[in-house]
């Protein structure tokens, strides 16, 4: 009998040894691995590569392509696998509203000290950067491939009534850009909730815009641009240059209309319920080091907007658009209740024919 309790003992103890290791092996695992959720195409792989090796985190990314879709994501419960989130300044503003954001810790992230002051003017979402940290200040445009259109096509949101590219154009899957846009053309605020106005940009799209199009999309236009089987598509400038030879950028015309478009702050935010806090402040602080950040405009030809000491440190001097182009722009701001006002249009436009 006391040969068995002590043989008990030991396995037990063997156990207790072996499932603590188990244990610290699966800490030190996470510990390693941080888990981000951005828009397509919009880490650079070789800034990855560098802060993987620097720091020995692996860096494991899923993709979104339009901010509806990570929310709709997040909110069904699918903040428990990301460390780090990269929604635009209207959704951060949401989630910062739905506390669904850990506070960040400013001491863990020295180079907020970078952070251009008109990013911190235009970001009243949250401008002591208490839960966000701006990624990047940009806007969506139009691209047109000008080898394949009538030299006289109209550089507006309008270029999606011209019935001579009926099937060859694409707007993004985005109700917010793509609302904004027709607000803007009409002369109206981006941002309006003014239900006259959102009905007249309503009936602009679905009568005028949509019939001329292939159809909405968020993730493969670049591609099909490409591919010659669009010619012009409401687009991020980088979606569509990063798929096409250098040797033919100068058949493409990429604008923002001077009516002005929806100007954009992607940030990055840390999720409640993040596995691995302590390497998101690091990747969050590693991204604004005016080198590393000089990288990430350098892949995409992003102009300098966002941070104040990349310019230095960066070899591209050709962007395709500059801070200028956004004079007219108007931020995407959070409309709270309003929102509804969209989306039931939206649900109009895009699934009745």
């Amino acid at each position: 009998m006391k040969q068995k309790k002590l043989s008990f003992l030991i396995v037990f103890l063997i156990l207790v040894v072996v499932f603590s290791g188990l244990s610290c092996s699966k800490s030190k695992r996470s510990e390693n691995k941080l888990h981000l959720y951005n828009w397509t195409y919009y880490t650079p792989d070789d800034l990855v590569d560098k802060f993987e090796k620097e720091t020995g985190i692996e860096v494991v990314i899923d993709s979104f392509a339009s901010n509806e879709e990570m929310f709709a994501k997040i909110m069904a419960g699918g903040n428990h696998g990301y460390d780090i989130i990269f929604p635009s300044s209207d959704y951060t503003s949401i989630m910062i509203t739905k506390e669904m954001l850990i506070e960040l810790d400013h001491s863990k992230l020295p180079n907020l000290r970078y952070i251009d002051p008109l990013v911190k003017e235009k970001a009243t979402y949250d401008p002591d950067f208490k839960y966000s940290v701006p990624y990047f200040m940009g806007t969506a445009g139009i691209a047109v491939n000008k080898s394949r259109v009538p030299a006289d096509y109209e550089r507006s949101w309008n270029i999606f009534a011209d019935e001579r590219l009926k099937g060859r154009m694409s707007l993004l899957d985005d109700m917010r850009e793509v609302m904004g846009a027709a607000l803007m053309y009409l002369g109206y605020d981006g941002n309006s909730v003014n239900p006259k106005e959102l009905d007249e940009a309503t009936d602009l799209i679905i009568t005028k815009w949509k019939p001329n199009i292939v159809k909405f999309d968020s993730e493969s236009f670049g591609k099909a641009f490409s591919r010659n089987e669009f010619y012009v598509v409401q687009a991020y400038a980088e979606n569509v240059f990063l798929e096409v030879s250098p040797s033919v950028w100068d058949n493409i015309d990429f604008f923002v209309p001077e009516e002005g478009g929806m100007m954009y702050i992607d940030n990055m935010v840390i999720p409640k319920g993040a596995k691995n806090v302590e390497a998101a402040h690091l990747f969050i602080n590693y991204i604004h080091d005016p080198e590393n950040y000089a990288i990430f405009l350098d892949d995409f030809f992003f102009p300098p907007t966002t941070n104040t000491g990349a310019k230095e440190f960066m070899e591209n001097d050709i962007f395709f658009f500059e801070s200028g182009d956004l004079v007219n722009n108007a931020l995407l701001s959070d409309l709270g209740g309003d929102l509804e006002l969209y989306n039931k249009r939206w649900q109009k436009i895009r699934y009745e024919q």
